[in-house]
């Protein structure tokens, strides 16, 4: 594909509409100095001057995909609390579509705070209820889903799974026979609860340690050709279009029926790999729905991926620079 084709598949990304549907979460920040420890413990003082919150989960990989030009509308199920609030702000902020978002005080809102120094973290505290949601939650979550893919003509529907409770293994089947009746590509980014409940989806998008824990196989990340069997052997048992495993140093693999590709890292300055996967998955999707080959779709989202993690915090892929980095390699 030359750089004409790779232009056209950009700009064809601001027509597509991808709903995501998953656990979504508040990622704060609170940044300061630490100039002494604490006479009470051995741990360092955060003199906190800055705190800031941003779209975590599914929540990031829809502004990754509304970064891309595409429309992203996000179905999921958040509490009636402060932290429930945030998180709809920011949807408005960031022009995502929040029209799928059930909310409930029977669960509280993820939140994950990161105090940092600096670009150094020193703790990290998660709030949250890792519970299924209720059948009836569920039932309703479905209706919101369906309603949505019946007022829209969407393209793609992305399971964004982080075992915190949204998708239960009745809705992934619901959902999975939802898309394929009405013709939507479906992609995952998988966690270990659910990993076996994908079969039959058109893009899955594991890390290694996720692959390996999923498909119950022990690996190297330095023994490429063993990686590759396994991974053709769970797509074809699983009957998965395209299974892609960010390989992390390692760079990143794509297997389909008709192609294998292993694409190396992007050298490059790392300042913080949280939110990549995000990146990553987003990208995939809107160059699965280009139609762009196995090789390309790898390539770009290794490219993306690698260019979020030179920032010290979570932040959405730059369009622009996606493109013109692309362009250099080919």
């Amino acid at each position: 594909m030359n750089t004409v084709s790779f232009d056209k598949a950009f700009q064809e990304f601001n027509s597509f509409k991808v709903l995501i549907v998953g656990d979504v979460m508040l990622d704060a920040y609170a940044w300061g100095k630490v100039k002494r420890i604490s006479p009470e413990a051995p741990v360092p003082v955060l003199a906190c001057d800055k705190r800031e919150n941003r779209l975590g989960g599914a929540g990031n990989v829809a502004k990754n995909i509304r970064a891309l030009g595409a429309k992203a509308t996000i179905c999921t199920v958040i509490g009636e609390d402060e932290a429930g609030d945030k998180l709809i702000e920011l949807f408005e902020k960031n022009e995502l579509d929040s029209s799928g978002v059930l909310r409930t005080k029977k669960r509280k809102t993820t939140v994950k705070t990161r105090f940092l120094s600096g670009f150094h973290h020193l703790l990290r505290v998660d709030e949250e209820d890792l519970e299924l949601i209720e059948i009836k939650l569920e039932d309703l979550l479905f209706e919101r889903v369906t309603q949505q893919i019946d007022s829209e003509d969407y393209d793609a529907l992305i399971f964004q799974d982080y075992d915190k409770g949204v998708l239960t293994p009745n809705l992934i089947q619901k959902l999975k026979d939802l898309c394929n009746d009405r013709g939507l590509f479906t992609i995952v980014d998988p966690k270990r609860n659910n990993f076996s409940e994908y079969g039959g989806t058109s893009l899955f998008k594991p890390n290694f340690k996720e692959f390996c824990e999923g498909a119950g196989v022990e690996l190297s990340k330095d023994d490429l050709p063993a990686i590759i069997e396994e991974a053709q052997k769970y797509r074809e048992l699983n009957d998965i279009t395209y299974l892609l495993i960010t390989l992390s140093e390692k760079g990143i693999l794509i297997c389909s029926n008709d192609t294998v590709a292993h694409i190396p890292a992007q050298v490059r300055e790392i300042a913080d790999v949280s939110g990549a996967g995000d990146t990553v998955v987003a990208t995939a999707t809107l160059c699965l729905v280009a139609g762009l080959e196995a090789d390309k779709i790898a390539s770009v989202s290794n490219m993306a991926g690698s260019l979020v993690c030179q920032h010290p915090v979570v932040v959405s892929v730059d369009k622009e620079e996606l493109l013109e980095e692309i362009k250099k390699c080919y």
